[in-house]
């Protein structure tokens, strides 16, 4: 028999704070309350067991942010994200997430018996990727070993002290001219959270120390300052003060020359404040103004945060744009990994972005070599399409997941990920059986997005019509059955496979003679026929009258392979070749890399599409460039956004020609190019250790596999 987790959370008692006791469950769902109850609390208990520690396991979660120390030691920040859309968030989310974590004898404080627990806890959410279960909640169980063997368990409850922190007024703004409230005692709360255990380890946080972080105000002044901090990092602010007076502080934390997101501090005397609210910051700008009669002091800080990083694979070539280029999408890509991937530390949006965390995924493959999170990230998109009856925001990104789904499985030869997920696959992909119209392609879906962050005829191809996105959207489809098949046989269900195949060998013909242009050679990018008006609506747009012939829907009919090499390679050619067809964004540039390996184009095309990265990074070496040409000449493009690194897994790719012939890198084939380069060195992580692939002109590759892969 299993028990459930023993979770017993805390809270502030209702009776002393009725009005600090729900908030919103998401900062997209704004109805809930005039500000969702702002709160940040403290809960704290010290522990003098009387023996020596030896080990100390704890489970521990906080509705909506939480920061644990223990034994004044930053241990924790948290929870894992719960995933989210950009649809349905009136309903609370059915799931919610606990971190695990153990602490060993030589913690300070164990050998003595001594533990402090202390939390700082948020209730609301503030950013996209934020989501609550309506309440506020803290709770902590720690099973405790000492070093004569015995254990205890301790856990949140009455005797815990719960500090209410005032000072902290909304979303990056701090008053320290208002003291904390007394502490009370906790009082135990209703668990709402039931939570799952997260599979993935809390982010690391570190410290960056600007050079002229400390900043002298003198009284009755305002100083400006602006802080580097060599690249652009996603993180939170840490500011001190010492004041014997009122000092007020506007920070903004800019990625490049932008104005950036500001947070507000007033502080009355010598303080200390950490933001809970994650900024993307490559530079910091402080204006602090002194009203006192004395001079302060104040000193700002930037702390990153990402993912855990054990092992870092690097590519290197005989062109030193390249590998500014590839140290950029790895750094970029480093700190888009938090709880879940993000878009960029600018946006931070949710689950929904499935395209980029598809990229990121496959990334982290060729850089990091810890799939854990993109595990758990194919796992919570499964949540959402079951929980949603198959349906995402975005139509594609939503086809997108099952190719993830897969890519994922071969990486880490985890079985149980495709099982786990087969449910949310059969809902998504009889939802789109009703999308089939009665010519048999895709005819009546919700919306056509996303194709590219780009504006032909300033129609947006974020959410375009079905000229613009048709194509698109059954290609995606298309490919979603051949990989669904796939699935299905790595599975046992044969009787799935072939269905998933025989509806693949039926929609194939019908895409290429209603989208596909014998004339021209190409595919245009969908039907002119009108738009029912039942479904117009925000994102689906009345269709147009113009035949588009544009450069996506032939990427992907390469890509996917849905005619014949030859055909596809004259495709890609026409591609390359013909700039009436328009440009793409990095994050489509992934499918046209891919697409050219392939069709056996690498050796041809690969370096002239990995040119386009060059001259935005010798622009901006500090981070990622969202995109390569700006949508409108106004737009002002995040430099955060790992959407954009493919090159970070493009490029090793085509290096290597690796092609994995069984899960788990259990059994790989190489194809080795230097591409038109002198020397490259590529690394790839694996589960058995570290791939190299060494190679120079003139000579043979020389290629180290560790034991248990055969190749």
């Amino acid at each position: 028999m299993q028990f459930e987790p023993l979770e017993q959370w805390i809270w502030l008692p209702e009776d002393r704070y009725p009005d600090r006791q729900t908030t919103t469950i998401s900062s997209m769902h704004g109805d809930q309350g005039k500000d969702g109850h702002y709160t940040v609390v403290r809960c704290e208990k010290t522990y003098a067991l009387g023996k020596a520690i030896q080990s100390v396991h704890v489970r521990t979660s906080g509705d909506t942010f939480f920061r644990l120390y223990v034994n004044d030691e930053d241990w924790v920040t948290g929870p894992a994200s719960v995933g989210g859309d950009f649809l349905r968030n009136e309903r609370v989310r059915p799931q919610h997430y606990a971190t695990e974590f153990d602490m060993e004898e030589d913690c300070p404080g164990f050998a003595q018996g001594h533990i402090r627990f202390s939390a700082t806890v948020r209730m609301r959410p503030t950013q996209m990727f934020e989501y609550s279960q309506g309440h506020g909640g803290f709770f902590l169980t720690a099973h405790v070993r000492f070093a004569d063997g015995t254990k205890t368990v301790l856990r949140t409850d009455e005797d815990w002290t719960i500090t209410c922190l005032p000072a902290y007024t909304g979303v990056g703004t701090y008053d320290g001219t208002l003291p904390p409230d007394e502490p009370v005692a906790a009082k135990r709360v209703t668990n709402h959270w039931h939570c799952l255990t997260s599979p993935i380890p809390s982010c690391t946080e570190s410290r960056i120390l600007p050079e002229n972080r400390k900043i002298i105000v003198p009284a009755g002044e305002t100083v400006e300052a602006v802080l580097p901090l060599g690249m652009i990092y996603t993180g939170y602010p840490w500011v001190r003060a010492k004041t014997q007076g009122i000092l007020r502080v506007e920070l903004y934390c800019a990625e490049t020359d932008e104005a950036g997101s500001r947070e507000k501090y007033t502080f009355a005397h010598d303080d200390v404040y950490m933001s809970t609210y994650m900024h993307s910051a490559g530079k910091l700008r402080v204006k602090a103004v002194n009203e006192g009669d004395t001079d302060a002091e104040l000193t700002v800080a930037f702390d990153p945060s990402c993912y855990p990083v054990k092992v870092q694979a690097k590519t290197t070539t005989s062109d030193d744009d390249l590998n500014l280029v590839l140290d950029v999408c790895a750094h970029t890509l480093k700190y888009c990994r938090q709880t879940l991937h993000l878009d960029s530390g600018r946006h931070c949006e949710p689950m929904a972005c499935t395209g980029d965390y598809y990229i990121e995924s496959l990334m982290t493959a060729f850089t990091f070599g810890d799939l854990r999170l993109a595990a758990f990230d194919v796992r919570r998109t499964a949540q959402l399409l079951r929980y949603n009856d198959g349906r995402m925001f975005h139509t594609t990104y939503s086809l997108i997941w099952v190719q993830m789904l897969w890519d994922v499985f071969m990486l880490t030869g985890e079985r149980e990920l495709l099982a786990d997920c087969e449910e949310a696959l059969i809902m998504l992909l009889e939802r789109f059986e009703t999308y089939l119209g009665d010519n048999g392609i895709i005819e009546n879906p919700p919306d056509y997005m996303f194709i590219d962050w780009l504006f032909p005829d300033e129609i947006s191809t974020h959410h375009p019509p079905k000229a613009l996105g048709q194509t698109c959207l059954n290609l995606y489809y298309y490919g979603a059955l051949r990989t669904a098949a796939k699935i299905y046989d790595m599975l046992g269900e044969s009787a799935m496979s072939a269905k998933m195949t025989a509806c693949a060998d039926e929609i194939q013909p019908k895409i290429i003679d209603l989208l596909y242009d014998p004339e021209r050679g190409l595919f245009f990018e969908g039907l002119n026929t009108p738009t029912p008006e039942h479904l117009l609506y925000q994102y689906m747009p009345q269709n147009v009258d113009k035949r588009y012939y544009r450069k996506h829907a032939n990427i992907l009919a390469a890509y996917f392979g849905i005619m014949d090499k030859p055909t596809c390679q004259s495709i890609l050619e026409q591609v390359m070749t013909d700039s009436s067809l328009g440009e793409v964004q990095p994050y489509f540039a992934h499918f046209l890399l891919e697409a050219i390996c392939r069709n056996g184009l690498r050796d041809k095309y690969t370096l002239q599409i990995l040119e386009n990265w060059k001259e935005p990074v010798r622009e901006c070496p500090y981070g990622l460039a969202e995109g390569f040409i700006k949508p409108e000449p106004t737009y002002s493009f995040d430099h955060s956004h790992a959407w954009g690194g493919t090159p970070a897994y493009a490029l090793p790719l085509a290096l290597t020609g690796i092609e994995l012939l069984e899960p788990g890198y259990k059994k790989i084939r190489f194809a080795p190019s230097l591409l038109g380069l002198t020397q490259a060195d590529v690394q790839i992580p694996t589960p058995y250790g570290m791939i190299t692939v060494r190679q120079e002109a003139g000579k043979d590759p020389v290629i180290d596999v560790p034991d248990g892969i055969e190749y």
